[in-house]
């Protein structure tokens, strides 16, 4: 059921990106909230736990986006790649860049006519909210399209083991076991081997998820494979809840390490999930729920996008952390936010022409 179609769409695919939706917002609720407190309370552990199981979101984007436009069966031009696809990334990152910094004039009370060209020169330097980083990654992954096409064409399933073999061992393991050593030798080798490989062309560090997303839609598992992958998404879920726990205990304070997207345990959550949406979860047959997974993905993206207008509207309130238990309060907070961010990314897709490309 999960992998039926409903009008070309992927039903499963739709639920995913709606899943993956409402777990960005739960990372951004939990993430300045989980900074703020001391390391071992309870609140800071429910935070730690809200966090940790949801990091899984963005490498699923990536994923998502990967299936598609990897796939020989679709005919994608350069031209269609350029205009559909990368042309809407740099639009979404001027477009949102210069409204967030438009925004923060406006709280600051600075507001004036030279905000925009400042805020246009700050887009141009990259300074941007920190969550559209994705749009510049999303931005590369596109340039390298038409290249991972035609590899994944010519490529058999075994090739794409030992492409996945080679990408987890120097982009996931080997760094991630080099900065746990605690040597500052080792954090340096670390952080300059990664540097090295990515800092020439930063979205090479996640061609490995692109192809993933490809693979996992193509190929056919097993049950023997797919039950070792959720044993490996649940290992992975517990690695980065308690092991972001232990090691900030260790440091005193919040240690983050795993709580990178480039880390083995992510890798295997979002592998986890992408299956388990594939196989197990999916929507009823009926026509209606269909067209409604379908509309609420077609806006995903746009929620992505301003849900952080929403976040710094209740910062600005002192709403952003609640007087109630945080593991309550981190999905009231995230239903908070999710309805006005979808409300405003369906306005924004409606409007012609420019919709999509803002959304």
């Amino acid at each position: 059921m999960a992998g039926k179609q409903e009008g070309g769409r992927l039903i499963y695919a739709d639920l995913m990106r709606v899943a993956a939706m409402l777990a960005v917002i739960v990372i951004h609720v939990s993430a300045g909230w989980l900074e703020s407190l001391p390391v071992g309370t309870a609140d800071w552990h429910a935070l730690n736990a809200w966090d940790s199981l949801t990091r899984w979101a963005v490498p699923v984007f990536v994923m998502c986006s990967g299936m598609f436009l990897l796939d020989p069966k679709r005919s994608i031009s350069l031209p269609t790649l350029f205009f559909r696809y990368f042309l809407r990334m740099v639009t979404a990152l001027f477009f949102w860049g210069v409204a967030y910094h438009l925004i923060y004039d406006l709280i600051a009370g600075t507001l004036s006519l030279g905000s925009l060209p400042r805020a246009l020169y700050a887009v141009v330097l990259g300074n941007t909210e920190t969550h559209l980083w994705f749009l510049t990654m999303m931005m590369g992954l596109y340039l390298l399209t038409p290249l991972l096409r035609a590899f994944v064409r010519g490529a058999s399933r075994g090739d794409l083991h030992w492409f996945f073999l080679i990408y987890a061992l120097f982009m996931l393991f080997l760094p991630l076991f080099l900065r746990l050593r605690g040597s500052q030798t080792a954090a340096l080798y670390a952080d300059r081997f990664y540097l090295n490989f990515t800092l020439a062309f930063p979205p090479l560090a996640y061609v490995g998820y692109f192809v993933a997303g490809y693979y996992l839609k193509t190929y056919t598992l097993g049950r023997v494979a797919e039950g070792l992958i959720y044993l490996a998404g649940i290992a992975g879920a517990v690695a980065t809840v308690g092991g972001t726990a232990l090691l900030s205990a260790r440091a005193g304070g919040l240690d983050t390490t795993l709580y990178g997207y480039l880390t083995p345990n992510v890798c295997a959550m979002a592998v986890a999930v992408f299956v388990l949406f594939r196989y197990l979860l999916g929507v009823s047959d009926e026509r209606s729920r269909k067209q409604r997974m379908s509309a609420m993905a077609e806006c995903g993206f746009g929620v992505y996008l301003c849900h952080v207008v929403f976040l710094i509207l209740l910062r600005g309130l002192g709403l952003a952390i609640l007087p109630i238990p945080a593991a309550v309060a981190v999905p009231l907070l995230t239903l908070v936010i999710f309805l006005p961010s979808y409300a405003l990314s369906w306005l924004l897709h409606k409007l012609p022409v420019v919709g999509r490309y803002l959304t």
